[in-house]
């Protein structure tokens, strides 16, 4: 048993050395079989040229490009109607004799932006601006009226005036800018500068004091602290509302029609 136990310790020293002198045998192969040849090259001689690596500004992630600086950029999102089936009835004391009550819709919960070619649509060049506001000032654009339903509109304003609302087709919006907000005048030149070919003209009459400014595709009016008060717009600050004049895409002057504000949106 002890003469086993010996065989048994002495068989694998000799398998490792048998090992090492394999791999040492092989390494004197390596050095006789291997050749080298000396690279002789003149002074400065390349194969390639060399050039200067020129400066690349990354690209932006998807993530990145939702945003202007630090705020979120305006999509048509930011125009649903703020309607809300919890809202208490509107009553409308006009005609004493006659009180109207108003119930207010159920929102973007109940009902889609305005359709064109059955895809929700808002005027592009309303969204334009608004970034465009956003791009110069570095301020957060703050939507207070976007698109209103045919009911929300009669909730939020009953007057005779805002009964053919371009809000009701996606060609209207009511906002103000983030710590701008008493420097109104300021965003009306930022949005003015965005056509720098175009001249604005005055509006004679108006429902406002200061004389809105339009051009062939838009119309700025500007509403001080006491005025264009409604259910969107409770607020304590001066806003601008936009309106778009003229489409681009069809080449022909926007009006509000009755007809349009009730089958332009879809019911859930």
């Amino acid at each position: 048993m002890a003469s086993f136990s010996k065989v048994f310790y002495i068989v694998p020293l000799l398998l490792a050395g048998c090992s090492g002198m394999e791999q040492s045998e092989q390494e004197k192969l390596k050095r006789l079989n291997a050749k080298g040849e000396f690279v002789h090259r003149n002074h400065n001689e390349c194969h390639y040229p060399l050039t200067t690596p020129v400066h690349r500004i990354r690209e932006k992630y998807p993530w990145e490009m939702a945003y202007i600086g630090k705020h979120a950029k305006i999509t048509k999102e930011h125009f649903r109607c703020k309607g809300s089936s919890l809202n208490p009835p509107h009553i409308d004391h006009k005609d004493p004799a006659r009180p109207a009550n108003y119930f207010d819709c159920g929102g973007f919960q109940k009902h889609s932006l305005p359709l064109r070619e059955n895809k929700e649509f808002v005027y592009p060049i309303l969204i334009e601006l608004l970034n465009h506001v956003q791009a110069k000032t570095g301020c957060k654009t703050v939507v207070t009226c976007g698109h209103r339903c045919p009911v929300h509109n009669a909730y939020a304003d009953s007057s005779v005036a805002a009964q053919n609302s371009k809000h009701m087709i996606g060609a209207e919006v009511d906002f103000y800018v983030q710590g701008m907000e008493s420097r109104p005048e300021e965003i009306v030149k930022i949005l003015m500068n965005y056509y720098p070919d175009q001249k604005f003209e005055r509006l004679s009459k108006s429902d406002v004091a200061i004389q809105p400014w339009y051009n062939k595709e838009i119309l700025i009016k500007l509403y001080s602290k006491n005025e264009g008060r409604d259910f969107d717009n409770r607020h304590p600050y001066p806003y601008i509302s936009l309106q778009v004049r003229f489409d681009r895409e069809l080449n022909e002057k926007v009006i509000c029609s009755w007809q349009k504000a009730f089958n332009a949106y879809q019911r859930y």
